[in-house]
């Protein structure tokens, strides 16, 4: 059986350095590597003979560092790049406005001085830069650091030969101190200001985990009295009695035992009104009891409960990379060589073809490696991704990861299941036609005692319906069998088979109108249902923005066709199918997938088949942790219809922001480069566009933040 882990890695610096992990880790037998350098998290399926230690071991020997739970971190001094940047800052600001601003004779500027105040930038940088260039060259995926590394060492070995060779005056021509110091420094400048930003777009992981409740309070029995106990959520286990009060945060999922109460669920459902809570009714873990106080049984604790399944759909939503990124990946690979290239070509174009003087040679050739950054591209497609997915989890809707959200922007088919989705799923009976000789009160009984083993919007239905009108159930059921799509059927006391099936569902319908519900004992027709369901608000409207922006609606249902082709008629839909069954649904979609980009919008239970089969699976509905499993997308309940609107506009403007990034990373390059190689641009210059160049990426994503979507 596969395993799949998750790391934590410090020390990656660019898109090379992801690369050249993931290909160590694949070399090592691994599968499924994907690896983000902006977060540091890495995902991967460990091969046959390897371990989380062998894991751990290649991605060290590479200069990297794993961050494990059975590994406490220890903070070393100049660990961070912010103290480098400081401590540079400090040596660089003398020797860079002595040179702009005084003299050849001002004691700063003395030769000896400034290669003092150089030393210490240049031994960070060494470390720094070096350090990481020397392991991406080890990976076999050169990054940037080689380029800065390359770049500063020219600078500080030209001028430290010029002290040597040169004396008086002319030696002031061969000393470039500053320009070493001032690349170092502003780079690493451009590398704090990208962690700052990156951490910007990854703000819905940090909200989202900060959801998480920390204490507890443990109903304990003793000597037949209660006690409080106060305990940390994570020691909570399942069939635990917990006591929640008003203000406290539901610690786990679970279920109402006793109380009453307003729940804030809107960090599920991005809704602010409170939902009433009382005895029997669900509870989620990280949601708020606004007022009331309640007794909860423990269902699902730890990694079980709906929220950590949601903080973990997000994270491996942002390690999952879309097709797109994989031309940045590609020209990031290669990028390194071909600078140094260009590089070593300029420098020898222009002193031997052009007669340039060396120093000026160089300072161009050393331009043209700093200013020449393959992070921005780098950085493009993950950050982009990071706001869209966090944006999207804020409001209630939960994305598989950045291939989902370029093929939501692809999609121009999309089919809706009618009941639960279209419709609001809250039914009332129209008609109840008896037709067997059982007392329409047993019929009743048997109804209410099938119906609440489901979990079928229909079912909740008429369990609130039948409870509402003071039917009780006679509890005395077994074998009691559930079958998606079909129906739900159980033995009673005296052994025989009862069945509620839908009309499609029966061998041999009776003669006459048919209906939606049928009530069967041992195979012969008892009674008849017929319901009315109400659509859900927006939903006219939602399919008619999707039909005015070019999309093919379809509706597929288990209905009978006169109940759908009404449906379809107030929506607006351009097809449906009715009487379908799940497997039906999916071979709907198989062949709909031959001709358009499908996504299919379903309960995430029932339609898990189609969901599946579909290019993008939309699970809608209450159902979240069956959801969750089904689709890659999941919408979470309490929202209309306006949020698969929302959905599919924050999918275009997230392609279209990673374009947008990819496409300044790429002109930049572009202009930079043939710039800096006429010795129109120098090193310094460089070094800062090049370090706000990624800004300028990161920018761009976390302006998705808040753009408005149209």
């Amino acid at each position: 059986m596969s395993t799949e882990i998750k790391l934590s890695i410090e020390g990656m610096d660019c898109a090379n350095c992801a690369l050249g992990i993931t290909r160590k880790l694949t070399k090592s037998g691994n599968s499924s590597v994907s690896v983000n350098f902006a977060t540091g998290d890495a995902s991967l399926v460990l091969g046959e003979n390897c371990t989380i230690d062998s894991v751990t071991a290649d991605v060290e020997s590479l200069g990297y560092k794993v961050v494990r739970a059975d590994r406490p971190r220890q903070k070393k001094f100049l660990d961070s790049v912010s103290q480098k940047f400081w401590i540079c800052l400090f040596f660089t600001v003398p020797l860079f406005f002595s040179h702009m601003f005084f003299g050849h004779d001002f004691f700063l500027n003395q030769p000896y001085v400034q290669l003092a105040l150089c030393i210490p930038v240049f031994l960070l940088g060494l470390v720094h830069f070096g350090r990481s260039a020397f392991r991406s060259l080890k990976s076999g995926v050169p990054n940037m650091d080689v380029l800065i590394f390359i770049g500063s060492s020219s600078a500080f070995g030209y001028s430290l030969a010029g002290i040597f060779l040169y004396s008086g005056h002319d030696v002031h021509d061969y000393l470039f101190f500053e320009t070493s110091a001032t690349i170092i420094t502003l780079v690493l400048l451009g590398n704090l200001l990208e962690h700052i930003s990156v951490k910007r777009t990854t703000t819905a992981i940090h909200e989202i985990s900060g959801m998480q409740p920390e204490k507890a309070r443990l109903v304990v029995k003793h000597d037949q009295h209660e006690h409080i106990r106060e305990i940390t959520a994570a020691e909570v286990k399942v069939g635990d009695i917990l006591l929640v009060n008003t203000g406290d945060a539901v610690p786990v999922d679970g279920i109402v035992l006793q109380g009453e109460g307003l729940a804030d669920e809107s960090m599920l459902t991005g809704e602010s009104i409170p939902v009433e809570k009382s005895k029997g009714m669900p509870v989620t873990g990280g949601t708020i009891l606004n007022s009331g106080s309640v007794r909860m049984q423990a269902l699902n604790v730890g990694k079980e409960t709906v929220l950590a399944q949601i903080i973990d759909l997000v994270k491996n939503a942002q390690l999952n990379k879309p097709a797109i990124q994989k031309l940045g990946d590609k020209v990031s690979a290669v990028f390194v060589p071909i600078v140094l290239l260009i590089a070593a070509a300029t420098f020898l174009i222009a002193f031997y073809f052009f007669e340039t003087s060396l120093q000026r040679a160089l300072m161009n050739s050393i331009a043209v490696l700093v200013i020449s950054c393959p992070c921005a591209m780098g950085l493009a497609t993950p950050t982009a991704v990071m706001v869209g997915i966090g944006r999207a989890a804020r409001n209630g809707i939960l994305i598989r990861g950045g291939s989902t959200l370029e093929e939501l922007a692809r999609v121009n088919c999309i089919v809706f299941d009618k009941t639960g989705t279209l419709t609001t799923g809250n039914f009332e009976i129209a008609h109840f036609s008896r037709i067997g000789d059982a007392p329409e009160e047993e019929m009743k009984k048997v109804i209410l005692e099938l119906e609440r083993r489901s979990s079928h919007p229909v079912a909740r239905s008429l369990v609130r319906i039948l409870e509402k009108e003071g039917v009780q159930s006679s509890g005395d059921f077994s074998r009691i069998r559930e079958e998606k799509g079909i129906g739900i059927s159980g033995t009673d006391a005296q052994g025989r088979l009862w069945r509620l099936s839908s009309f499609k569902a029966l061998k041999s319908p009776p003669e006459g109108p048919l209906h939606d519900i049928y009530l069967l004992r041992d195979d012969q027709a008892m009674a008849a249902i017929d319901l009315l369901d109400e659509l859900k608000p927006n939903a006219k409207e939602t399919i008619g923005w999707f039909n005015k922006n070019g999309f093919r609606t379809i509706m597929l249902s288990g209905d009978r066709e006169e109940k759908c082709k009404e449906i379809a008629e107030k929506l607006g839909m351009q097809e449906y199918h009715a009487g379908i069954l799940p497997g039906g649904k999916m071979e709907i979609i198989e062949q709909l997938n031959r001709q358009f980009k499908v996504a299919m919008v379903g309960d995430g239970v029932n339609d898990a088949p189609a969901l599946t089969k579909a290019h993008v699976g939309i699970a809608a509905g209450e159902g979240a942790q069956a959801a969750i499993r089904s689709a890659q997308v999941v919408l979470l309940a309490g929202r209309d219809l306006d949020i698969i609107r929302e959905l599919f506009q924050l999918g275009k403007h997230t392609l279209t922001t990673i374009r947008q990034n990819l496409f300044w990373a790429f002109f930049y390059n572009v202009v930079a480069i043939p710039i800096a190689a006429t010795g129109l641009l120098s090193p310094m210059i460089g070094a800062l566009s090049m370090a706000f160049s990624d800004v300028i990426v990161i920018g761009n994503s976390i302006r998705l933040r808040t753009k408005k979507l149209r």
